[in-house]
């Protein structure tokens, strides 16, 4: 297999969010993929008015995921969708109309939440935009991370062993769909 670079783009601006843990804690559960963990503190709201010049954090935006062979949202769910902050970095990423930094890029959604549906109406929210954004999901094994509220210790770092087990899993299929989908 290939090394492949994935951004990780975390759909949470809290500093200590679970996603922002989850998404620095795959590195070590997937050694042969390079992951750069974006985070969408600082992305300005979308306003097609600015495309003419767009915003610097746009543009460096956009080169991350595009210089990536993969894309993977790691989000919470805010009010059973995505958290607002992620459909704009979307907007961002997908705009101008017909320049998508996400076109045809293999990619994956893992959603978490501290109750036991794991973040099941972000998730399905978000694969249904990214469906239309010519984004080739990983379909299975599907990824609801329930109940992640004492996945991690003082330091951030996980100490969840069914996790860590399920998250190796996960990215071994995910690993896999990259490589029969990256160009």
């Amino acid at each position: 297999m290939t090394s492949r670079s994935v951004a990780v783009i975390v759909g949470s601006l809290r500093k200590e969010s679970f996603s922002l843990k989850l998404a620095k804690s795959l590195a070590a559960l997937a050694p042969t993929l390079t992951f750069d963990v974006v985070t969408l503190n600082g992305l300005s709201f979308y306003n097609q008015d600015l495309e003419a010049t767009p915003p610097a954090d746009w543009v460096a935006f956009r080169d991350r995921v595009r210089k990536a062979d993969a894309v993977l949202f790691v989000t919470p769910e805010y009010n059973r969708s995505v958290p607002g902050v992620l459909k704009n970095a979307i907007d961002v990423g997908s705009r101008p109309y017909g320049q998508s930094v996400f076109d045809g890029k293999p990619g994956g959604v893992i959603s978490n939440s501290p109750g036991a549906l794991g973040g099941f109406g972000a998730n399905h929210h978000l694969r249904q935009s990214l469906t239309f954004l010519n984004i080739a999901i990983l379909q299975q094994p599907e990824a609801y991370v329930g109940g992640i509220g004492d996945a991690f210790g003082a330091d951030g770092g996980l100490v969840k062993e069914s996790l860590r087990d399920f998250l190796k899993q996960y990215l071994s299929a995910f690993e896999g769909w990259v490589d029969r989908i990256a160009k």
